[in-house]
């Protein structure tokens, strides 16, 4: 980088997920950022990361790794009720955020977490990277510009065969789920089609079934809603299914475009769109979402430029699914406390 340049982000990292080498580590060498730290429960597992991923050093703790003055930046991959408690703990170090989603538990720890973040005036971002890919933004772009005519009907599918019994997503007290871990992207598509749409959406109902073996937990869900120009939406998860499709389709009363697959749009970038003046397919590139996550990111510490996430969506996000938790006859999901 030149002088000009801006300072790379200086990044710990929390726990060594696998999720952390397509999310973070790959981008992160695509763009130039700092890996400064990683910590987790063992430090054997942190040291074959770090070794194996270039990260700078290895810390004993995730305290360490907040105390770390030379980090200015947590990464969040955790099980997903870590992920309330240690972002909270993060933003009270005075550190910038990137939580995988979804950012807490329920909505009473998102709101925390919102205030926490306005107290610590640093950034906090839940990481819904397919926001920024090419793919979603062009959906974004064909609605906006009336090719499809008004907007009528929207609906998501976030769908994958089912992860090995003892996977913690499907832990009740680690806040696991099919909403949790797919139907938060469903929910999250819909919801950011708003401005399209005379503003944000409301639950009208949701049916979802219990994972066998798993009190409480939810092995599927549908939800419909509602716009409030009348459009209306279905967002469905499923997270023991034939196959994996995380699709998404927007009606227009003049036509209709697809996304086959808008969460990883590295594997498919198409956008498929059909009009009275017929079919075309448009592709839009297989760069990783994360990647252009993690440069917007970086461009709003930087830089100030805008961001489209920020807590206070986060708290949206997670307001919408615990009420579509209740609507199908499930409990929000509760707190993780964290030991000691």
């Amino acid at each position: 980088m030149n002088d000009s340049s801006p300072q790379p982000l200086r990044i710990g990292i929390l726990g060594a997920a696998r999720i952390t080498e397509l999310s973070l580590v790959g981008p992160a060498r695509t763009t130039g950022h700092r890996l400064v730290a990683v910590a987790a429960r063992d430090r054997s597992r942190a040291e074959a990361f770090a070794d194996e991923h270039d990260v700078e050093r290895v810390v004993d703790s995730y305290a360490d790794l907040l105390a770390d003055p030379e980090v200015e930046v947590i990464y969040n991959p955790l099980a997903n009720g870590l992920h309330g408690p240690w972002n909270l703990a993060a933003l009270a170090a005075g550190k910038h955020v990137l939580s995988e989603k979804p950012s807490a538990s329920n909505a009473e720890e998102a709101a925390e977490v919102l205030q926490a973040a306005a107290k610590a005036g640093t950034v906090f971002m839940e990481a819904f990277h397919y926001l920024f890919h090419p793919v979603t933004r062009r959906l974004h772009e064909i609605l906006a510009s009336g090719e499809l005519g008004e907007l009528q009907r929207v609906e998501t599918l976030v769908a994958i065969p089912a992860p090995s019994d003892a996977d913690p997503r499907w832990s009740l007290p680690l806040a696991g789920g099919a909403v949790m871990d797919l139907g938060c992207y469903s929910l999250h598509a819909v919801r950011m089609l708003a401005p399209w749409a005379g503003g944000a959406p409301r639950l009208v109902r949701a049916r979802g079934g219990e994972r066998p073996g798993a009190p409480g937990v939810d092995e599927w869900l549908d939800a419909e809603l509602e716009f409030p120009g009348g459009a209306t939406a279905s967002a469905r998860c499923h997270m023991a299914y034939d196959d994996l499709e995380m699709s998404c389709r927007i009606v227009g009363s003049r036509g209709e475009a697809l996304a086959p697959n808008f969460v990883l749009p590295h594997r498919d970038d198409r956008v498929v769109v059909r009009t009275a003046d017929g079919e075309r397919t448009e592709r839009l590139g297989t760069r990783s979402s994360y990647t252009y996550q993690l440069e917007a990111f970086a461009a709003h510490i930087r830089r100030d430029a805008p961001l489209a996430l920020d807590a206070e969506d986060a708290l949206a996000t997670m307001t919408l699914i615990d009420e579509a938790y209740r609507a199908a006859g499930f409990e929000p999901r509760p707190r993780t406390a964290l030991a000691g």
